[in-house]
């Protein structure tokens, strides 16, 4: 499917879901036009498409004791033996892995990845750091910015 396919309800049909998943197929359809069992035609042509791909709880981190956020730009090696995994390759399947990693993104420039790392504290961001991230055999350095206050933030996909 692509983005030509999807027509005005379908719009807003997703900013409806993105806004409130757990809402009835009536309540959404109050906000679209539609009747339940059209709404409910629509939600699942949109998953078997793929456009909808999950539901999720958004647990807010600091009320469950994970108050410290960073972001970490990763450089990795860049040589690797011929018969070992590349250091990317290796690197991508430990990160799926770390718990406190919860975002992990490859980029273009000085740095190879992002991570969204949540953490309890400072000593937890430590341990992460010295004992998880930089001991792996792949990572060659790390910069870090911790999260003073969040302006915005959403999963939302802007349609």
């Amino acid at each position: 499917m692509t983005a030509a396919t999807l027509d005005t309800i379908d719009r807003r049909l997703l900013q409806a879901l993105q806004a409130d998943a757990r809402a009835g197929y009536e309540a959404i359809g109050q906000q679209v036009g539609l009747s339940a069992s059209a709404v409910l035609r629509r939600v699942k042509r949109l998953e078997e498409l793929g456009v909808i791909s999950a539901y999720r709880a958004v647990v807010a981190p600091e009320r469950v004791g994970l108050s410290l956020t960073a972001y970490l730009n990763v450089r990795l090696e860049k040589h690797a033996d011929s018969h070992k995994r590349s250091p990317m390759d290796a690197f991508r399947a430990s990160v799926q892995a770390w718990p406190e990693v919860v975002d992990c993104a490859a980029l273009t420039g000085d740095s190879d990845y992002l991570l969204r790392v949540l953490v309890a504290d400072m000593a937890a961001y430590r341990r992460f750091v010295m004992d998880t991230l930089l001991k792996h055999p792949s990572v060659q350095d790390c910069k870090t910015s911790f999260v003073l206050d969040v302006v915005k933030a959403s999963s939302a996909v802007p349609l």
